[in-house]
């Protein structure tokens, strides 16, 4: 009878895991709300601006930075500067 007695733990637990881990407080869901938009706004600007040359990588930032503007998120405050191997 030893699988009579597991049986509601398991379901217990089962039923009881994701609800547990669903919980979030308001800081967790909003960091996740600005990480989802800015990664929105990172995709349009990539749709907008599809190719990588010089002057299409240029605008796609600028669009990136234009829509993280508009929904009010943090924008780096200086260009990112290219790595030291790679010279441009």
């Amino acid at each position: 009878m030893r699988g009579a007695t597991t049986l509601p733990i398991v379901l217990a637990v089962a039923v009881a895991l994701p609800l547990m881990a669903a919980r979030a407080d308001p800081n967790q869901k909003d960091a996740d709300a600005n990480w989802k938009t800015a990664s929105e706004c990172a995709h349009a600007a990539f749709r907008k601006y599809p190719d990588y040359k010089p002057e299409g990588n240029t605008k796609r930032e600028a669009a990136r930075l234009e829509c993280l503007r508009d929904h009010k998120l943090p924008v780096p405050s200086a260009p990112p500067q290219p790595a030291a191997g790679n010279p441009q």
